[in-house]
């Protein structure tokens, strides 16, 4: 049997190891450079940490072009790869504007260690997140206009919205080997003359030939981040796509589709990013998605949820069912409604429904609050009775009673044209 504290101290090993990297090339060295799917890149400084990754900026030595660089150890082989991948897969899956898209990804043998890393290149907004955005608010005193916070809660509901409504391809299992329906994508357009044609040749989202939003038409076959033939000739890149076709590469049959929702898990403000615009929503960091409405039919499969939601879901934004699953029981998609109603009230008020000094400092529980729903509106609140109602809908413990993501944005356009 393994022994879990080795396993602990591996991963504090392999933690301090890219601590100590971010520190010395930061402030020690002028920067690091890492080569990667055959480009080399400048790592300019540390954008963020945790658990098992970090998040760089990183430039583009041939264009000078600047990425978020997400770097996943897997010290646990092929089992941390499967699993770091299942975010590659979510990220390419849902295409929509306010869901951020990936650039490229590639997995490479761990140099100073028996594992591997999971690399994505993802878009840097220099705006940074909602989190960084309520901090600054906190520091000068300031808060967001009600219709700034309504518009851009309503932004990220669309993109929840195009996770739960996401129609997945049924797959043919009818069609003729010999005969393939999946037919090569053209070449994707260059965009603008800061994109550069041979800088990532996918473009986001879809990969399964599924869709998220505005019907099927909206859908098509993408190309993948490497060709099969790069990917045989590579010995350090693993391409991890198509997952949902079948053995003939096919997607839907006839364009059929099937509901399938997707649930996000871990929406709060630190995982909203703001564009360069100022004003658009981007929902990332879907390392926590999984498909949505699990059975839970036996106390086995309660703990495996429970642990996994303690694991990958942010407690202050945590819906109530996920600390103590219930056997006979089914977790669905309205686990994010309750994240966003904690995340419009953390605008509202810079910090989320759970995090009061009852609980952060005088040793409360925000378990025992949250499952109890125990929150309370500032008296001092500048927002409408409207704005307010909105936030109590959604945090009903009961998820049953929990509008759908369809409700909240109508709520939400109502709300917003109160204003006006």
């Amino acid at each position: 049997m393994a022994n879990p504290l080795l396993g602990l101290f591996d991963s504090i090993k392999e933690q301090a190891k890219d601590a100590v990297f971010a520190l010395s090339s930061c402030l020690c060295q002028p920067s690091a450079k890492m080569k990667i799917n055959g480009r080399s890149y400048r790592i300019i400084k540390i954008l963020g940490e945790g658990g098992f990754s970090f998040v760089y900026l990183a430039q583009d030595e041939t264009s000078g072009r600047q990425f978020a660089l997400k770097k996943i150890r897997c010290p646990t082989g092929a089992d941390g790869v499967k699993e770091a991948m299942r975010e590659v897969e979510a990220y390419r899956r849902f295409r929509h504007p306010n869901i951020i898209r990936i650039l490229d990804s590639a997995v490479v043998q761990d140099k100073d260690g028996e594992g591997k890393i999971v690399y994505l290149f993802l878009p840097l907004y220099k705006r940074g997140n909602l989190q960084d955005v309520i901090n600054a608010n906190t520091v000068n005193g300031n808060h967001f206009s009600e219709s700034e916070m309504l518009r851009l809660f309503k932004g990220t509901c669309e993109a929840v919205r195009a996770m739960h409504n996401y129609h997945a391809p049924i797959k043919n299992t009818t069609s003729n080997p010999s005969k393939p329906n999946k037919q090569p994508s053209p070449e994707p357009q260059r965009k603008s003359d800061d994109e550069p044609r041979d800088m990532f040749p996918q473009p986001e989202g879809d990969d399964e030939g599924g869709f998220s939003y505005d019907g099927p038409g909206q859908s098509g076959p993408s190309v993948p981040l490497m060709s099969r033939r790069m990917q045989e000739e590579s010995n350090d890149v693993i391409f991890d796509g198509d997952q949902d076709l079948d053995e003939h590469g096919n997607g839907a049959a006839n364009g059929e589709t099937e509901l399938v929702p997707y649930a996000h898990r871990d929406i709060k403000p630190g995982n909203v990013m703001v564009a360069d615009d100022g004003v658009t929503p981007i929902l990332m960091d879907f390392g926590s998605t999984v498909k949505a409405r699990i059975r839970i039919d036996n106390r086995t499969q309660a703990l495996v949820q429970q642990d996994i939601a303690a694991e990958q879901s942010t407690m202050a934004y945590r819906a109530p069912e996920l600390f103590d699953v219930k056997t006979g029981t089914t977790l669905d998609e309205k686990v994010d409604i309750w994240s966003l109603g904690c995340m419009l009230y953390a605008l509202a008020y810079s910090h989320s429904p759970f995090e009061t000094p009852s609980t952060t400092d005088q040793g409360g529980s925000i378990a025992m609050a949250v499952m109890n729903a125990q929150y309370k509106h500032p008296t001092t609140t500048v927002y409408s009775e409207g704005l307010k109602k909105l936030i109590d809908s959604m945090l009903v413990v009961d998820a049953s009673k929990r509008p759908s993501i369809d409700q909240v944005l109508e709520t939400t356009d109502e709300v917003l044209r109160s204003l006006s």
